[in-house]
């Protein structure tokens, strides 16, 4: 997995940073903000969990990119594996199984995640292959154990995707487009069965019925969202020299 950073569009009169006198017959600009270090200053402190902790705790960067370790596959297997070990710590789950490995920091990947939630309810055939890569002999895991192994995916990566969704929203609504293309890259947005959907629907919520958009599925992350929002830019001066005109 990866982590998360998103670019948006901005009038470069907004830019304070900028004087734009020196852009020339330029109105917009693509601004990099660097969101995932969210919540670096506690603004994310209300909704920590103490597997968020402990993963920050362990991280290389204790202490920054708090939003990316929440929201990124680069840390979700690893925040499943943490509420994992707490459930096995108290006889929850996997009780009788080889539990070593899952014990082992890192050794629960993201995909793991998605396989578990492709398969459908009811059913543990992919669940019990990632389990089985973990060492666990797929006789001595029980479909109760399978059952409370997908809830804790799904509550993992649906908290993400809304928290995604949340952060996709603030820019839109920053922009205030009506109709707009969003160019999204990464290993959970393109193989997990539910991020997308979830997103979407998310967002629709949050943006109201006025406002179209469109998530993307960009093959080269921020190299193609950027030239999305170049032509996306250069498709509005466009559409307002018509009306001009």
């Amino acid at each position: 997995g990866t982590g998360t950073n998103a670019c948006y569009l901005e009038d470069i009169k907004n830019i304070e940073t900028l004087n734009p006198e020196d852009f020339p017959g330029q109105e917009h600009m693509v601004i990099n903000t660097e969101w995932g270090a969210f919540g670096d200053n506690g603004e994310l402190n209300f909704i920590k969990t103490k597997w968020d902790e402990n993963v920050d705790e362990m991280s290389v960067n204790p202490g920054k990119q708090i939003y990316e370790k929440m929201i990124s596959g680069m840390y979700m297997g690893e925040l499943i594996r943490q509420v994992l070990v707490d459930l096995m710590k108290d006889d929850l789950i996997f009780v009788g199984a080889d539990r070593e490995q899952l014990l082992e920091r890192g050794s629960f990947f993201t995909r793991y995640s998605s396989e578990i939630e492709s398969d459908p309810v009811g059913e543990y055939t992919r669940c019990r292959q990632a389990l089985e890569e973990l060492g666990m002999d797929p006789d001595e895991v029980s479909d109760d154990d399978c059952s409370a192994l997908r809830y804790v995916c799904e509550a993992v990566s649906r908290r993400a995707s809304m928290m995604a969704s949340a952060g996709i929203t603030a820019l839109l609504k920053k922009m205030d487009y009506k109709d707009v293309v969003i160019a999204i890259d990464g290993s959970l947005f393109r193989f997990h069965p539910h991020f997308k959907n979830v997103m979407q629907s998310r967002i629709s919520q949050l943006m109201g019925i006025n406002y179209k958009f469109d998530l993307l599925l960009s093959e080269d992350g921020s190299g193609r969202g950027c030239g999305a929002c170049c032509c996306g830019s250069q498709a509005r001066g466009l559409w307002k020299s018509k009306m001009k005109k």
